[in-house]
């Protein structure tokens, strides 16, 4: 078991952090930016640095900075938290090359699953089932034969999208055409990939999704499924444990998909696959694998019983006993 974890991030995710590395008996280091001095992540810590001026870039997006952080406290391993690096494939890299634990999945797993484009690729070869759908479209000509061929409605989203940006419903070939420049230009300047492709859009869809744990040699568990449907301008707002009204088979099948998914990916540490439901149909389609600690986490935790930090920081250090 490591000694001593530095916990990349800042506010609710760090202290909830820094709470089970106490109850661990794991030494603490907290990082902060100028405008995070006297926040309450740096007072419960063992120990914090300072990692740069207030604008995140500078800070808690250094990459440099942190490394050093952890360089100079003796951190055994980092904890990214959920936003910031926590899927940077780069800086889990990073960390590896250090000598650094990354306490979260493996740089493999991040890069497969970071586009929805080719997650859905492996999605499609272990047979999980998808939405109609197209691979990267070239252009709008392309994207409104594609989405003709699908049927209206349809939704144009980003491959590197997020937190329900780059996402446009179009009911025609006039709405793809328009919105075909929109969300791409949204996806170059969010996410530095303006990639796109097209999905059929489910009007009544329930947001269903399954979180899992994986030891990366092929061995993943489920810890049951959120429904996280009543959400508001792509944000979520209430999530719930277990999903209601979801037929046992459904339910059954749910997970399952997610477990093969992860499994055939040799996934590690904690990730959300996320699914959406067809309650008029009984039908399922998946949709992306988070591949970090969601905000949500917190959830399955009270239901569980399950400290899923604590599982993270036990499988980072070899520990899956």
């Amino acid at each position: 078991m490591f000694t001593k974890v530095l916990v990349a991030n800042r506010g609710a995710i760090a202290c909830r952090i820094l709470r089970t590395l106490k109850d661990m008996g794991v030494a603490s280091v907290a990082v902060f930016s100028d405008a995070d001095a006297g926040s309450l992540h740096v007072s419960q810590a063992d120990e914090a640095v300072r990692i740069g001026p207030a604008p995140a870039a500078q800070s808690y997006l250094d990459v440099e900075a942190i490394l050093a952080a952890a360089r100079a406290t003796g951190a055994q391993a980092i904890h990214p938290g959920y936003g910031f690096l926590s899927e940077n494939v780069a800086f889990a890299e990073a960390c590896e090359a250090a000598g650094i634990a990354f306490i979260g999945p493996t740089p493999d797993n991040i890069r497969a699953f970071g586009l929805k484009h080719t997650a859905r690729d492996l999605a499609q070869a272990q047979g999980v089932p998808l939405a109609p759908g197209t691979d990267l479209l070239t252009d709008a000509s392309v994207a409104s034969e594609a989405a003709k061929a699908i049927g209206f409605p349809v939704i144009l989203k980003a491959t590197a999208g997020g937190g329900g940006i780059g996402m446009r419903v179009c009911e025609d070939e006039a709405a793809v055409a328009e919105a075909f420049a929109a969300v791409t230009r949204l996806a170059g300047s969010n996410f530095s990939d303006g990639g796109v492709f097209l999905e059929r859009y489910v009007r009544q869809a329930r947001h269903i999704e399954v979180q899992v744990f994986g030891d990366g040699q092929g061995n993943v568990v489920a810890l049951g499924e959120r429904d996280c449907s009543l959400q508001r301008r792509n944000q979520k707002v209430i999530e719930e444990t277990p999903a209601p009204h979801l037929p046992a088979a459904t339910r059954a099948a749910l997970i399952e998909a997610a477990v093969r998914l992860t499994s055939a990916a040799r996934y590690r540490s904690a990730g959300t696959v996320e699914f959406l439901y067809d309650a008029e149909r009984d039908d399922f389609f998946f949709l992306e694998v988070n591949t970090r600690l969601q905000v949500e986490h917190g959830v399955t935790e009270q239901v569980t019983g399950v400290d899923l930090v604590a599982w993270m920081i036990r499988g980072a250090a070899g520990d899956y006993g």
